[in-house]
């Protein structure tokens, strides 16, 4: 079970026949153990990861640090599940340490995350205070190289 996740965590798109050639199983193994663990909630899903620089430049990503009031038996839970039902969260983390929720948003410039923080988020009962950091590049994201290597014609970098 854990091969196929983390292989399935480096290529998605891989065949049910490369699959079973890797681990030593038939292709139909390889299938009803992905349905297995799909119907298990083990795999939630499948996601495509994105050069934005090449697909859509203007996207702007953002990390937001929450301190928040725990809830009365839920803790940290009820706040997190409002948070997340918005469509500019992409995650929403619960952390130790000198904040107690970390959310990624994505929005189509830095105003669109600058009021979904100022209006939205900050809004949300039990939010004490927020810290916006703005993602201005990203190399790698789940073990995806994202930087395409150029090379700076003056030998900087």
């Amino acid at each position: 079970m854990t091969d196929i996740v983390k292989i399935l965590q480096q290529n998605a798109r891989i065949s049910d026949t490369q699959l079973g050639e890797i681990l030593g199983i038939t292709p139909e193994q390889a299938s009803a153990e992905i349905k297995r663990l799909e119907d298990e909630g083990v795999i939630k899903g499948y996601s495509v990861i994105v050069d934005d620089e090449l697909y859509d430049n203007s996207t702007v990503y953002a990390t937001i640090e929450l301190k928040v009031t725990p809830q009365r038996d839920c803790g940290f839970d009820d706040i997190a599940k409002t948070i997340m039902m918005y469509d500019e969260v992409e995650t929403v983390s619960l952390m130790s340490g000198a904040y107690d929720l970390a959310v990624e948003v994505k929005g189509n410039n830095l105003k669109d995350v600058a009021l979904f923080v100022s209006e939205r988020l900050s809004t949300i009962e039990g939010v004490l205070s927020t810290a916006t950091h703005f993602i201005l590049k990203k190399y790698k994201e789940k073990g995806i190289f994202i930087d395409r290597e150029e090379n700076d014609e003056r030998g900087l970098c």
